[in-house]
């Protein structure tokens, strides 16, 4: 969180942080008749919903990028203890995109408010930053699992598993309340920067969208709106 934004959007997406998940996948086989899978089970559910919790009521705006990423791979350690192993490798190819798509634009979004982080000092961007603006609402409804979007097919898929499988009323609750705080922090964060007027709590860099990073922003856009079709 403390690391620069195209750091934290690699390490978030794709290296650091999903090196142990994709380790347990490859290892599933190994791994699935342990008597520790079930705790593994309830604690990955238990992780979801300290994260959602903690998310709804965070003020900066990497450490709920953040804390979004850490229910993300609960909910893969989830899905992968339930026995669906390319299923869990799927969520992590779409998570990837899309997470990475955030954080670019939170990195333009804090280097436009002068290096702040904290999104109460933060409103009305899409009068300044609209293409950026359009870029993170779509990768925030991405992570809500709105459909036709890369975060639609896994989840989608997921949550159907989840009610066929023989599972108990606590993970089956946890794993259904989670899903709604995404819902509820991701709205909450698209109020607090796109919905809320600018509040002059903090001095505007002021300046016409960067053109040379809006092209990485779009190519990631492209892939996160076409990548969860096809990869499927």
């Amino acid at each position: 969180m403390a690391a620069p934004t195209p750091v934290s959007a690699l390490v978030h997406s794709s290296t650091l942080v999903t090196a142990g998940v994709y380790l347990l996948i490859r290892f599933n086989n190994l791994l699935v008749d342990i008597i520790f899978i079930k705790f593994l089970l309830l604690i990955s559910g238990l992780t979801i919903f300290m994260a959602g919790i903690c998310a709804n009521y965070e003020f900066d705006l990497k450490k709920i990028i953040a804390l979004s990423t850490l229910r993300q791979l609960g909910l893969i350690i989830r899905i992968l203890r339930i026995g669906y192993g390319d299923l869990a490798f799927f969520h992590l190819l779409t998570h990837a995109i899309f997470k990475a798509l955030l954080f670019i634009c939170a990195g333009v979004i804090i280097h436009m408010i002068s290096d702040n982080q904290d999104i109460r000092l933060i409103g009305g961007i899409r009068l300044y930053i609209p293409l950026t603006s359009l870029c993170i609402n779509i990768s925030n409804l991405a992570l809500c699992g709105i459909p036709f979007l890369a975060g639609f097919y896994s989840k989608d898929m997921i949550l159907e598993l989840v009610r066929i499988r023989n599972l108990n009323f606590l993970i089956f609750y946890l794993y259904y309340v989670s899903t709604g705080l995404t819902v509820f922090y991701t709205i909450r964060l698209l109020i607090y920067l796109i919905i809320n007027y600018f509040n002059l709590l903090s001095i505007y860099n002021l300046y016409d969208e960067d053109f040379t990073i809006l092209k990485s922003i779009f190519m990631l856009l492209f892939i996160s709106l076409v990548s969860g079709r096809f990869l499927r």
